[in-house]
Order: C-alpha cells, then structure tokens, then sequence
C-alpha cells in the first residue's frame, strides 16, 4: 500500500507529514515514560523482521493482484501501539529513502495508513477486547485476524481519501473504492492469519512477551534469536518468492487507469522530492541499480544477489536507525527529560 508521489497533492503531501510527525512525538513521549532497556533489541530485531516481510508479495487468487503484510498489528501485538508505530515509521523511511519504494511526499501518508490505523485503532479497540485477559492461540488468531482486516480497510479507504482530496481526476472516487476495498480485504485476511501464526510461536516461547510486554522472562533471548533468524531467512531468500502480479493498490489503479503508475504532469516540489529521492536511493525496487525496473525478469522464483542484498542491508538499516532511537529515548528517560 506504499502511495508514490503522483497520487498526492503537496497540501495533502504535506499535511499528512505534520500529522504523521506530530503522532511519533506523541508516541516517542509515551514510549519514553515506560520504555525497557531490554525492549529495544526486540524493537529493532522486528523492525528488521518487517522489513524483510513487506518484500514478500503473497498472490491473491483469481484477481491477478498481490499484497503484503503491513506489520502494524504485528508490531503492535508484540511492542504495544507506540513502540510499533516508531518501529513501522523506521521501516517505512528506510524502504522510500534507499529503495525507492513509496515517494518521500508520500512518506507521511504511507506511515499513516499502514501504523495509525493498526497502533491506534484496530489494536485498542478490537485485539486487545477480544483477547481479553486470558489470551489463547484461538482468541489471538481471531484478533489478529479481524483487527489486521479493520486496519487494512481503513488504511485502504485513506488512500483513496487522499487521492480524491488531492485531486486526482484518473481516480474516480467510487469506482477506485469498490476495488480498494475488496482487494485489501483478502490482504487483512492473509496477514491476520500471518500475524497470528507469529504471535502464537513467539508466545510458545516466551508467553510474558505477548501477554505483558515484558522482556524479563527466561524464554527472551530465545525469541530474539529466533526474530533474528527469520529476519535474515526472510529477507535474504524467502524475498525470491515473492509474486510477480501487482499489489493492491497498483492492481486498483491498473483497473481504471490502464496502468500500475499514474502518468501526469507534476507540481515542482513533488518534482524535487523525486530528484531528493533518485540521490538517496541506493538500491531501487530492491535490486542493484543495473537490475532495476527496465531489466526485471518476469520468472518466478528469481534468485538475486540484488534482493537478497536488499534485504539484508534493508533489514540491518532498519535495526540501526531503531535501537539509535531506542537508547536515546532511554538515555533520556535516565535523565529525566521531558
């Protein structure tokens, strides 16, 4: 669901920028009142973990479209809603300032829809109720199912929320939401399903990290290691067998427009966003430069040193920029600054 420039506006570019800046501060203050020195490991390792996951494009059947988890619920699951929403804002940043994958206008957006609707909506208001104080393997797969479902359909009528407030008349508002919708709607179902199954495993080692938060328990390090492995496995290999069809949010436009990419004249700062980002990117699409777009190959499974470089390098990008955030936010918490 990461939105390129074309689709946005500056104002809404822009305002969702201020929006999503203001709800990091508003979560690096709450994490920092509770935050754990032990905790930040795990946030970076999942970060890391994400990272690796969102490469992976699953097919939906019989639509010729493609999704990939968001991560937001998993995080939230495993970190609490502010720890994930820094942790999912570093993925992000990451995968549009050295990948090129979503626009650096776009960014606020794309941090938005996949981490405020998950942290700040599905995770208080459907997981947490429907696990109640007694969580069991059953009552995590039906949250994390529902609650991945709510947050994919919100993030997916944002989209098109924004589309239509920043004027893109190639994207008729009702006929961009009768495929939005749907095709995100089999995508929360899968990633329900995937986060549940990483819930349940990392709970059978070490239940007080899924039931309490906490990183005291005898089974941490195990889980860590384990988080550290899957994210190196994930991002290094299992990155060859992602599907070659379109995501959700290209398969929408290509519906209506013709074309994956919306194809129009753009305002000078956006222009410049772009120039900032061909700079920054060091490995676009997850490949060596020489392996981009114009030479991708349509088999599947594809075996790349470029991917797998991708992956690790993204995955390790992730892990720095976290566990930074993580111990200056501690450092100032031992100081007591506000």
């Amino acid at each position: 669901m990461h939105m390129a420039d074309a689709l946005l506006s500056p104002a809404v570019g822009g305002g969702f920028w201020v929006a999503t800046a203001a709800t990091v501060s508003y979560a690096a203050k709450r994490l920092k009142e509770s935050l754990n020195e032990r905790l930040i490991p795990l946030m970076g390792v999942l970060g890391a973990f994400v990272f690796a996951a969102q490469m992976i494009n699953f097919t939906i059947p019989g639509t010729g479209s493609s999704g990939h988890i968001a991560g937001g619920m998993l995080l939230a699951i495993l970190l609490g809603p502010h720890a994930a929403f820094i942790v999912l804002a570093s993925v992000i940043t990451v995968q549009a300032l050295f990948f090129a994958d979503g626009g650096l206008l776009a960014l606020g957006c794309n941090i938005w829809n996949m981490g405020f609707y998950a942290c700040f909506i599905a995770y208080p208001l459907i997981y947490r109720p429907i696990i109640g104080k007694n969580p069991t393997p059953k009552r995590i797969t039906l949250a994390s199912v529902l609650s991945s479902v709510v947050a994919l359909q919100l993030g997916a009528f944002s989209v098109v929320i924004q589309t239509k407030l920043s004027g893109i008349s190639e994207l008729p508002f009702k006929d961009f939401l009768l495929l939005m919708q749907p095709i995100h709607l089999a995508i929360g179902v899968v990633e329900g399903f995937i986060t549940a199954a990483v819930v349940n495993y990392i709970r059978s080692i070490e239940p007080a990290l899924v039931e309490s938060k906490s990183a005291e328990g005898r089974g941490f390090k195990k889980a860590l290691i384990v988080l550290s492995i899957l994210a190196v496995i994930t991002g290094g290999v299992l990155s060859w067998f992602a599907s070659t069809h379109p995501d959700g949010l290209e398969w929408s436009i290509k519906n209506i427009y013709g074309k994956t990419e919306i194809e129009r004249k753009l305002p000078e700062i956006t222009s410049k966003f772009q120039k900032i980002q061909e700079k920054t990117a060091l490995m676009p699409d997850y490949s060596f430069p020489s392996n981009s777009e114009e030479d991708a190959s349509e088999a599947w499974p594809a075996p790349d040193p470029g991917t797998s470089v991708s992956g690790l390098i993204g995955g390790a990008m992730v892990l720095l920029v976290v566990l930074f955030f993580g111990f200056v936010l501690f450092r100032w918490k031992k100081r007591g600054y506000n």
